[in-house]
């Protein structure tokens, strides 16, 4: 049986991404079983038409109908046998996203699930990083979006809880979190706090790895960043405008910007959970689709052995 290729799209507030894996037959390391093979992100920033306008402008709708053509084009290149494509916080906000994505279908023949922020929170999970060795006990999952933050708890080697709360970068810029969101989350962390004063963050999403890669101390056999570090890099980005964050810092225009309230959400949360450090291994929503896509496809293969 020849090696499967994956791909996942996911379409999100700041940014489209196409990420595509291969099966690896010749390792028996599970996390080294899929072979990243090609990532592409176009920043299109969908949120800021709809958190402003509460719709996707005219202009960056056909821009998404031309990515999803041509990312259609990146898959039959590479092969791709499975694919899953979904659209979170931004398209489920706006008020022409079911429009939009019909467009999309008849156009680029792509089908676009509009997931849930728990449906969200589940797929980051499918990463499953407390059975690869990097922590121990229990911690919680963080991936924070433009449009939302979506939290998974886990203890004693199983999902506790999966929430999700409309409070992301590009909500905050935009001036659109309400403080009952905001309220609802910390009520949750402290939950969490009052009965596992020792978890571990895992955080995701490319701010996080950003300021990662940014800070002066990290540790990068477990790829931790102190909490002290992160709020240090906080303090001295935050007075800098945009501009000088990118000559600065190198940073892109479409992540100079956010990176600040996402530093600022990921701070309250470890403040929140007395946490003295952010574990960042590089995953996302995007992972986690294919890593649901090879594990489907893996019990199917089992089902088929045993029947022979």
């Amino acid at each position: 049986m020849k090696p499967h290729t994956y791909a996942a799209i996911d379409i999100g507030t700041n940014a489209v991404r196409l990420l595509i894996k291969k099966e690896d037959p010749d390792t028996d390391v599970p996390e080294l079983k899929l072979k990243k093979q090609l990532l592409v992100r176009v920043p299109l920033r969908l949120g800021f038409d709809v958190f402003a306008n509460g719709e996707v402008s005219a202009v960056n709708a056909e821009k998404l109908v031309r990515l999803m053509k041509a990312y259609r084009e990146l898959m039959t290149i590479y092969e791709v046998d499975r694919v899953r494509t979904v659209a979170t916080s931004a398209m489920r906000d706006a008020s022409n996203g079911r429009e939009l994505l019909g467009k999309i279908k008849n156009e680029s023949d792509t089908d676009i699930e509009i997931i849930s922020g728990e449906e969200a929170a589940r797929i980051i999970y499918n990463n499953h990083l407390e059975r690869r060795g990097n922590v121990r006990g229990s911690f919680l999952y963080v991936d924070v979006g433009g449009g939302s933050t979506e939290i998974n708890f886990i203890d004693n080697g199983k999902l506790a809880a999966s929430r999700s709360y409309n409070i992301g970068t590009v909500r905050a810029l935009t001036g659109k979190i309400r403080p009952c969101e905001k309220e609802a989350m910390h009520s949750f962390l402290d939950s969490i706090a009052e009965c596992h004063p020792d978890i571990s963050i895992i955080g995701s999403g490319g701010n996080i790895n950003k300021l990662y890669k940014m800070a002066c101390v990290k540790d990068k056999e477990t790829r931790s960043l102190p909490v002290s570090e992160l709020l240090k890099l906080y303090n001295t980005l935050e007075p800098l405008s945009v501009e000088q964050r990118i000559d600065r810092y190198g940073l892109r225009a479409d992540r100079a910007d956010v990176i600040i309230p996402a530093a600022k959400i990921f701070l309250a949360i470890a403040s929140t959970l007395s946490a003295d450090r952010i574990i960042v291994p590089t995953i996302g929503i995007a992972d986690g689709i294919i890593d649901g896509l090879y594990l489907a496809d893996l019990s199917k293969r089992d089902g088929l052995q045993q029947r022979e």
